[in-house]
Formats: C-alpha cells, structure tokens, sequence
C-alpha cells in the first residue's frame, strides 16, 4: 500500500500553503471526518492559538503559547495520518483480489445466533473462539465457562422439562440475548478503545468483565437450582407412591 496518491499531495500541499494556520489541522481533520473525540483534541490546539494570537505578544507567553499549538497540532496531525492521508492499495493487489473467488462465510460469522438453545450456546463458543485474540483471557474463559454451566441447564431442560417459566424465560434470555449481546458489543470497539475511561468512568475491559461475571452467576444459580430440583421431585415421587401404595404394602407384609 502507499500514501503517495494524487488526493494525498493536494491535501499536503493545502498544509504547507496555510501553514500559519497548522494550528487548525486537526481540528479540521476531526469535523470533516466526524470523529468528535479528534475535533474536540483540535479544538484545544485552535483556543490555544488563539489565545496567543490575541494576546499580540510575539516574543512572550503569547508567542511560545501560539508556537507550541501549532507544533502540537502537526504532531499529532502525522500521527492521524490514518485517518486524513489514507494509503492505497497497488493497482496489482486490487486486481489479484478481484479476481480471487468470494469466500462463503463461515458458520461463525453469521450475524445472530441460531434459534435452538444449545445451536445459539454453539454459536456464542465458536464466535469467542475466532476471536479469541481481541478478548481477554480472562473474559473468554468465563465466556466458555458460562456456555458450558448453560448448556448443563439446557440439557437437562430437555431430558426432563421443570415446567418453571421463570427459569425457562431467564434461560432463552441469557442464551438467545444477554450473553450474545455482551460478546458482540465487546467486539464492536476498537481494540485501541477498550481500555480508555468512558463517561460512568469505567472501561470496557472493566464492563466486560464485570457483565461477563453476572451472567456466569445467573447461569450457576440456574444451574443449581435445576439439579436441586431433581431430587425434590424424586421425593415428590415418593410421597405419592408411598400415600397411594404404601397401606397395601403394609397390609401385604401383614
């Protein structure tokens, strides 16, 4: 890929003629890219510069505060260069990729998890898997762990219906819903944005852990619960047999 492209040298030709105005670039960068948080880091570059050029004190505070903003803002102005002077893939690269085949998507890439319980678990594992990478270690083990406690619940949902609408609905919820939705919005941020202060002052790093968290506790409890549930009903089971066999019984041993 290269940067040296028609589109490119007008734009840096632009920067060199109004070079007194450097003070400005990235602030412009930011608004016609629509990108707030780099319109507002040029906003302060552009106050700054003002602020010196008003203060008409070319040798003074005024001076070195204009000359400082500008340096600032060209600086950081290369560093986004990214996103203001893109490079180009060779003509060579775009022809080759033009004429290789279109691969079909894989299972894991669809866009939302299949209906059935246990296919939409699947999905949630396989799509952790692929991306391994961009979450931490720690929230994709807990991703599998939870997939592994729900599927349990799941199973057993399916041998053996509980008839507890509570726990059926908080089980389509957290599988079809909650869990999917914590995985893919994680995904959605950029990787250089996971760890950077949001406005409750928390990360995402932070929020997915702690969602990730809830979401193994209400899978555990479920979990608990469901297998707390099979030897109530065994005693169930006995108490009926016992009040309704039980005196024959007796009455034969007799």
């Amino acid at each position: 890929m290269t940067r040296f492209t028609l589109g490119n040298a007008v734009k840096v030709g632009l920067v060199v003629l109004f070079l007194p105005l450097l003070a400005y670039l990235v602030l412009v960068i930011g608004a016609v890219k629509k990108h707030l948080r780099v319109a507002l880091e040029g906003l302060v570059y552009a106050g700054a510069f003002s602020v010196g050029l008003i203060a008409l004190d070319v040798l003074g505070p005024g001076g070195l505060l204009a000359l400082a903003s500008m340096g600032a803002s060209g600086v950081r102005a290369y560093h986004l260069r990214d996103l203001w002077l893109p490079a180009r893939r060779r003509w060579w690269r775009r022809l080759v990729e033009s004429r290789m085949p279109a691969r079909a998507e894989s299972p894991t890439a669809l866009a939302e998890p299949p209906a059935e319980l246990s296919a939409a678990l699947g999905w949630v594992g396989a799509h952790a898997q692929q991306h391994r990478r961009r979450l931490p270690p720690r929230a994709y083990l807990t991703v599998l762990q939870t997939c592994e406690v729900l599927d349990a619940v799941v199973a057993a949902e399916r041998r053996d219906p509980s008839g507890d609408a509570r726990l059926e609905y908080e089980l389509d919820a957290i599988v079809r819903e909650y869990l999917p939705a914590v995985v893919r919005g994680y995904l959605a941020i950029p990787p250089n944005m996971v760890d950077v202060r949001q406005a409750n002052g928390r990360t995402p790093n932070e929020e997915l852990a702690e969602q990730l968290d809830l979401l193994a506790g209400q899978a555990e409890a479920m979990h608990v619960a469901r297998l707390s549930r099979t030897p109530a009903q065994l005693t169930t089971t006995g108490n009926f047999l016992r009040d309704k066999f039980g005196h024959r019984h007796a009455s034969a041993v007799m």
